[in-house]
């Protein structure tokens, strides 16, 4: 279509309000384009339209956008889709926006009132409203017309059972619900997996959609699982990530950004190199005292053929059950080779269990059975303070035992084995070991280490059986530094 004619169709649009609102309503991206012109300051980009697109289809139940800082991403999902969702052909009912806390949701359903009362022809079209407070104490907004209603809540708040007449939420948007410290820890990092999985997603219907808008804060992040969940196939849905440069070094918004000068004035804006790639390139940026790096991490799809040099595994004893002690830990790995041609393998589904002494004894047990027992494989078992008792235990019954004694600081432990990870010494399984490793590249920062405690008393003697090194039998801590 010529400049010409898209003229004096935009303007029939604008004088006609029958002819606004059929095309609106088909279209997202017209009805932005319309109603909410004032937030168009530069000219749409290619991957903006296609958030329009993803937005319209109805065979998209969860969609997940991951987007740079600036580029529109809350606009149009947050302000401007709950409004077309309503009015358009997806004739949405119950429109639910969550949002971390309650003044984030809060401040969402302020931006979409803020357009009522000052968008003269929006307000025209879709009015009148009417501003609420339900039984969840959300500010809600009611729009009579289309029978229809916009509610804010946040992840601190119960949304069981939320309602609109009779219509359950159709349309859920969850804008930002994590930042880089709700991502910190596994324990915090699971509590918001598992509220919307447990919580979230049961209170919708078949035709249900949900988008979920954010960044890339870590590795184990919600957004990450969803993606995986995706493209695994596990869920129904559509995952984008749009950086502000694609990997050739080309904006994607080159209406905003025209030359290498924008781009670059961006950087010199933000507050750090980390805080640019974070929030624009949409990388997962470890934090500065990360000990193990998520992109050392090297990963194998099936052991050697062959005889294995060690079968050695890590045991890290707990005291308590209670709900706030530490795990009992039991890391097994295999080894291959001698020097410089050694492999640790890590196996999968390490042990990682709250349990009593009775339970640690059976455990112990069990494994040895299950790897084969006999002097092919040996425990090392910490022997600190009350530990020292199992391991005496486990040897009248006839379990392959050594008991260590772990000198030093943990970090500095886990520390002197971190470069056998990114070097590729070390190899961990593609599935069955995710608690591990989030423990290793969560150091200092997760909640609990037990595993990897018990990975470095695994490790650590195949180094020395490996490199002949010496030092006093059974104490840990001198850097192994033969690879």
């Amino acid at each position: 279509m010529n400049n010409y004619k898209l003229d004096n169709l935009f303007r029939k649009i604008i004088s006609d309000k029958t002819v606004r609102q059929a095309i609106t309503r088909e279209s997202h991206e017209w009805f932005f384009s319309i109603y909410f012109a004032h937030h168009i300051t530069y000219e749409t980009a290619q991957f903006q339209k296609e958030m329009f697109s993803l937005t319209e289809n109805p065979g998209i139940t969860t969609l997940v956008v991951v987007a740079a800082r600036g580029s529109g991403k809350s606009t149009i999902m947050t302000l401007s889709l709950p409004l077309w969702a309503i009015l358009g052909k997806l004739k949405k009912k119950h429109v639910l926006i969550l949002a971390q806390t309650m003044p984030q949701a809060r401040q969402h359903l302020k931006n979409i009132r803020e357009e009522l009362e000052s968008n003269e022809i929006l307000r025209g079209d879709l009015g009148p409203f009417q501003e609420e407070n339900d039984e969840w104490r959300s500010q809600s907004l009611v729009i009579p017309k289309y029978g229809a209603r916009i509610t804010a809540a946040s992840a601190e708040q119960s949304v069981r059972g939320i309602k609109h007449g009779a219509y359950r939420p159709d349309l859920v948007i969850l804008d930002d619900i994590e930042d880089i410290n709700s991502v910190k820890t596994k324990e915090s990092r699971n509590k918001t997996y598992n509220w919307v999985m447990g919580d979230v997603t049961p209170i919708g219907d078949k035709n249900t959609k949900f988008v979920f808008v954010g960044n890339l804060l870590h590795e184990d992040s919600l957004l990450m699982k969803l993606k995986t969940n995706i493209e695994e196939g596990k869920m129904k849905g559509a995952y984008r990530s749009y950086p502000l440069m694609d990997d050739n070094g080309n904006a994607l918004w080159p209406g905003k950004y025209s030359s290498p000068e924008d781009i670059e004035l961006e950087k010199q804006k933000t507050i750090s190199e980390v805080a640019f790639q974070r929030e624009f390139m949409l990388k997962i940026i470890p934090d500065d005292d990360c000990l193990v790096r998520p992109e050392w991490i090297h990963y194998y799809e099936d052991l050697p053929e062959g005889n294995y040099t060690s079968l050695y595994t890590g045991v890290d004893l707990a005291i308590s059950k209670k709900d706030s002690a530490d795990y009992t830990a039991m890391v097994s790995i295999k080894s291959y080779g001698y020097g410089k041609k050694l492999k640790i393998y890590v196996l999968p589904n390490p042990i990682n269990k709250r349990l009593n002494w009775p339970e640690q004894v059976r455990q112990i047990e069990l494994l040895y059975a299950t790897l084969g027992g006999g002097c092919s494989s040996k425990f090392f078992i910490e022997s600190n303070h009350f530990q020292s008792s199992l391991a005496q235990e486990m040897k009248t019954r006839m379990v392959n035992v050594e008991e260590v004694i772990a000198h030093g600081d943990k970090r500095a432990r886990i520390a002197s084995i971190t470069h056998l990870i990114e070097n590729g010494v070390i190899l961990f399984p593609k599935k069955g070991a995710e608690n591990l490793i989030s423990q290793l590249t969560g150091f200092g920062v997760e909640k609990h280490d037990d595993l990897a405690d018990a990975f470095f008393y695994a490790v650590y003697p195949t180094l020395k059986k490996a490199f002949h090194q010496g030092g006093s039998k059974g104490h840990m801590g001198p850097r192994p530094d033969a690879l």
